[in-house]
């Protein structure tokens, strides 16, 4: 479906408007996956990495496993206590 134009009279119907919804909150979610990915390892690399070379020693390995299973259980509940939190307001202001 081309979303470039708007329809004639400028009004979507429900399902057009649904299905572009849809397809923003995707690309927002696959943006937002792109820049955990980064910021992670870019993190994890600087925390972990001593020497940059062709392979991971043992303890390189483990540091950035153990390193991005932190983040990724920080990431986790920073977004359960944010959408925890945006619910509360919402429902504070119904």
């Amino acid at each position: 479906m081309d979303f470039s134009t708007p329809p004639a009279g400028g009004r979507m119907d429900a399902a057009t408007r649904d299905n572009l919804m849809t397809q923003v909150r995707q690309q927002i979610a696959l943006a937002n996956a792109q820049e955990l990915l980064q910021r992670m390892s870019e993190k994890c690399y600087k925390k972990c990495i001593v020497k940059p070379g062709t392979t991971l020693d043992n303890s390189e390995q483990k540091c950035i496993a153990m390193c991005m299973d932190r983040y990724m259980d920080t990431w986790n509940l920073v977004s359960r206590v944010y959408s925890q939190r945006l619910q509360r307001e919402s429902n504070r202001l119904s």
